[in-house]
């Protein structure tokens, strides 16, 4: 379990499981000789993409940023095709942290695509109910509301049984919310339209960004680089080019979900590392 301390906040990496997606769809219409000098990728043409939750607390709280791609919600056709081959074992690491999934007070969910949000409900006596049952799970309401009527594209990663079950604790914004002192959600639309990213301040001027899937690794640090799989590319474009060089000359830290990489990073103006986290492999 990889941890980053910054300022008074520590932040830790749940193990949420793991996706092998197409490297092409990641990295739309860039070019494969250029990406792959940057992110690893296997002789299937995949990229691993973990969906690791991260913990942390503030203000007395208990937060999960993304909730991971769950246990025993994928069948074997969706296991194959998703390159799941790792599922969440999100209860044992809280159990390391002393923890219970009760104990969650919020969860901050920068969008509901499967792969973010299978790890909200888990089957208990042949239903599926609440992983996290005394959490407010946070997300704009316009990704709310195309979760749970889906069109004819994204009906095929706004599932049913993500949303059915946890719809009593889910509580939306539109621009912007400040969940607590500390704790932001800017929603910015691009990767789907009710995406949003995460703005986290210690109150000592320390700042950590998690662009979710604007920038899903550090090798999407380009402003051009976004994913095939985004319904509003440009849109997306221009959120990196808003966030990213200013949180670069900042030089806060960007955080990540889906980087089998690195965990954090943090570059200067220039784009160069001044520090990071890797992630352990085992």
């Amino acid at each position: 379990m990889e941890t980053l301390t910054v300022g008074n906040l520590t932040l830790n990496w749940l193990n949420g499981g793991v996706t092998n997606m197409d490297g092409g769809a990641m990295f739309g219409v860039v070019p494969k000789p250029l990406w792959e000098r940057k992110y690893p990728v296997n002789d299937k043409n995949q990229i691993e993409l973990r969906t690791d939750p991260i913990f942390l607390q503030l203000e007395g709280k208990n937060i999960l940023i993304e909730a991971g791609i769950g246990k025993g919600k994928l069948n074997e056709k969706q296991k194959r095709n998703y390159g799941v081959n790792e599922e969440s074992s999100i209860e044992e690491d809280l159990k390391k942290l002393g923890l219970t999934t009760e104990d969650i007070d919020i969860v901050c969910m920068t969008h509901m695509h499967f792969d973010h949000a299978c790890g909200l409900t888990k089957w208990e006596n042949g239903k599926l109910v609440p992983s996290f049952p005394k959490a407010v799970i946070y997300t704009s309401s316009v990704e709310w509301n195309e979760m749970r009527n889906p069109n004819i594209r994204s009906r095929n990663t706004y599932w049913e049984e993500n949303w059915e079950a946890i719809q009593g604790q889910v509580e939306t914004f539109e621009k912007e919310i400040v969940v607590i002192p500390g704790l932001k959600m800017i929603h910015t639309g691009g990767h789907s339209e009710g995406h949003s990213i995460i703005v986290i301040e210690d109150g000592e001027g320390n700042q950590l960004v998690h662009m979710a899937d604007l920038m899903p690794t550090h090798a999407h640090q380009n402003v051009l680089w976004v994913l095939a799989y985004d319904d509003y590319p440009m849109t997306s474009i221009q959120a990196k080019q808003e966030w990213i060089p200013e949180t670069m000359q900042k030089e806060s830290w960007f955080i990540f979900y889906h980087d089998a990489v690195y965990r954090a990073i943090k570059w200067n103006q220039d784009g160069k590392v001044m520090d990071a986290v890797k992630r352990m492999t085992p």
